[in-house]
């Protein structure tokens, strides 16, 4: 075992451990708590989760692959602005989504003061409107926000067809819509089943919305069980629980892209620009609407509703509590990044030097952080921190008298922590793809030329991972400004990322104070969805 592969091990305990903590103190707990958990709690709260992931991911897979298939297949009005549009919505966080639709839906809102002003209504107790805080609602709002996923996976899987297959089913008389349900679909299942998985992870993780929106998830469940009825064992039970659904989750996408395996001849991907199915008249008006209402509703409303609040407030981007919080947000952000970073380098250095099983079983187990929720990751961060301090601090206290409180678990140790884990799949990700791109025959002529391992590493190949290491860098530093879940749970008292600080006011009926901090969030977000778009641009 090399000293690469022996690095990657120790990373993976890092990821593994959170998720062991969840385990030993849900499966150790009494009995009793497991029975009421099961008889009162999970039940309720696991069918409203389910109901929620259906619907969503329904959704979901209508608009992305709806979108993806037209953008990627046919000619019409405005398609070249919709390609890369399509993916904007990634920038607005779900809980931001929410606040912007619960004031946009309002009854002293635009839509439902125009609703009255064109039938004369005076009182709410004069019509029926749909109220965005329910189970539609949640549903409406991470749909809205998420089916950029599938769009994304979608229309790569599209392209890559080509027209070949389908021009032969054409030539065999099978109409557009036939050719797409049948031929087209099922060869996008893979990436339409990646999609969909990466929107039921972020449903699951998703905390702010939920509680905003009224709607109490699993997720909530295990927040508000810990925090408001102190039971960190019931939570960890309800994490078990939700621990279990990730596992089922990634297997059945796993079984899905391993059932169907498809690939794509050069020759079909020369031909995928090539000829483009012409919607014209009502069918072009048609296919023009269908990918403007997710853009309109998943990036335009938010948008412009919590920017007309900003701009009201200009003097609030000076306000002492929200500098705080910005000051917070990049240092814990910045800290995490690099840190996910250079734990992203061992793992994939490893599994390129080496080549052992034993780094790549490291590469599987570091992954597992991604399809964590933040609240269950919460507690399994908290419990091994914990557990730490407490024996720290009572070896010193009979050895030397002294007390040194947490020293891990009530600071931001705890909050860089749980981002480490969760983001380390994307950032490892990222730089194993820019690892990939640089032949193995540059460290057999780095060595050939006198260079050592570590020379090889410093001289030849960081300089030309450069730009990999940045976009791991960036995506972490955003992703990690715009999580909510963890950063809740695991703050010290008194320190508020721009998140929190967002989810406090909220909380308290007060979004539109809460505008300022979330269009930073915003802006910030649009950096990696404006990369996403711009490779999509450069690639087809």
């Amino acid at each position: 075992m090399g000293p690469a592969t022996r690095a990657a091990l120790v990373v993976a305990l890092v990821v593994v451990m959170p998720i062991v903590a969840i385990f030993v103190i849900g499966l150790s707990s009494d009995p009793g708590n497991w029975q009421h958990m099961l008889t009162n709690v999970i039940p309720r709260a696991g069918l409203r989760t389910l109901w929620l992931l259906l619907f969503t991911g329904l959704v979901t897979a209508i608009y992305g692959i709806g979108t993806a298939w037209l953008v990627a297949s046919c000619e019409f009005p405005l398609r070249r602005v919709f390609s890369p549009a399509l993916v904007l919505p990634l920038a607005i966080p779900s809980y931001l989504a929410a606040y912007a639709f619960g004031e946009f839906l309002d009854f002293t809102g635009p839509v439902q003061t125009l609703y009255r002003a064109i039938f004369g209504y005076t009182s709410a107790r004069d019509y029926s409107f749909f109220d965005v805080r329910s189970l539609g609602g949640a549903v409406l709002v991470m749909s809205s926000v998420l089916y950029p996923y599938v769009y994304l996976a979608c229309r790569s899987m599209f392209l890559m067809q080509g027209r070949a297959a389908a021009d032969v089913a054409r030539t065999l008389g099978a109409s557009p819509l036939r050719v797409f349900a049948r031929i087209q679909v099922p060869m996008a299942k893979p990436a339409i089943m990646i999609g969909l998985t990466l929107v039921t992870m972020e449903t699951l993780n998703d905390i702010g919305a939920v509680e905003y929106l009224g709607v109490q998830t699993l997720t909530f469940s295990i927040y508000d069980t810990w925090l408001n009825r102190g039971s960190l064992a019931g939570a960890a039970q309800i994490a078990c629980v939700m621990l279990a659904i990730v596992a089922l989750l990634l297997f059945v996408e796993r079984q899905a892209r391993k059932r169907q395996r498809f690939t794509s001849h050069k020759t079909t991907a020369v031909v995928s620009d090539a000829v483009r199915l012409k919607l014209s008249g009502l069918k072009g008006a048609l296919a023009t609407f269908f990918c403007l209402l997710p853009i309109l509703l998943g990036f335009v409303i938010p948008f412009i509703v919590l920017g007309g609040f900003a701009l009201r407030r200009v003097d609030d981007f000076l306000e002492p509590r929200l500098l705080d919080a910005l000051w917070h947000s990049t240092l814990v952000s910045a800290t995490a990044a690099v840190i996910t970073v250079f734990l992203a380098f061992v793992l994939a250095y490893a599994a390129r030097t080496e080549r052992s099983r034993l780094a790549r079983s490291a590469s599987r187990f570091a992954s597992l952080g991604y399809g964590i929720p933040g609240t269950v990751l919460g507690i399994g961060v908290l419990i091994p921190l914990a557990a730490f301090d407490n024996a720290f601090d009572g070896f010193l206290r009979q050895t030397f008298g002294v007390s040194t409180g947490l020293l891990l678990s009530g600071t931001g140790f705890a909050i860089v922590y749980a981002y480490t884990v969760r983001f380390l799949t994307m950032s490892e990700g990222t730089i194993d793809a820019g690892f990939q791109k640089l032949s193995p025959h540059l460290d057999m002529a780095a060595r050939t030329l006198g260079r050592s391992g570590p020379q090889t590493l410093r001289q030849v190949l960081l300089p030309n991972l450069r730009p990999a290491v940045l976009t791991a860098g960036l995506l972490v530093f955003i992703e990690t400004l715009k999580e909510l879940s963890a950063t809740i749970l695991l703050r010290p008292f008194n320190f508020n990322t721009l998140a929190t600080l967002v989810y406090e006011d909220a909380s308290r009926g007060m979004a539109q104070d809460a505008a300022v901090a979330a269009i930073i969030i915003i802006l910030a977000g649009l950096v990696p969805v404006l990369l996403v778009s711009r490779s999509l641009d450069d690639k087809h």
